[in-house]
């Protein structure tokens, strides 16, 4: 692994405790506070800086079937995003958030973390 793809690597670790941290707040608390807002589009942030150094740190390339779960990871998050940020938006802050996005939040963190556990066991058992 070269530095790019290291420092990519420690970055994504700070968006899944990011992103985690917002999630998991949606799910506990069902409401939108400005901490959601913030550790979501932090996440989203710097998933996308992580994945952009480790693109270009990569010897295999853009478009791997890694790189594909990670692209969709990241647009449910993106989505996931601009969904709290609309309900936001129309509600204000501390106002309880609809199911829907409650659930697609759920799958949304669930995808992102099938993505993140599958490129940590591809660098582990790379030979």
């Amino acid at each position: 692994m070269n530095s790019l793809s290291i420092i990519g690597a420690f970055i994504i670790t700070l968006a899944l405790l990011s992103y985690g941290i917002g999630s998991i707040a949606i799910q506990r608390f069902k409401i939108v506070t400005p901490g959601v807002l913030i550790f979501i589009s932090l996440g989203v942030f710097l998933d996308f800086v992580a994945v952009t150094l480790m693109i270009i740190g990569s010897s295999n390339g853009a478009f791997t079937p890694h790189g594909i779960l990670g692209y969709t990871a990241m647009l449910t998050m993106i989505i996931n995003l601009i969904l709290i940020f609309h309900w936001y938006f129309k509600h204000g802050y501390d106002s309880i958030i609809s199911k829907s996005i409650i659930e697609y939040s759920k799958i949304a963190y669930a995808w992102w973390l099938i993505a993140y556990i599958t490129g940590s066991l591809l660098v582990i058992w790379k030979p």
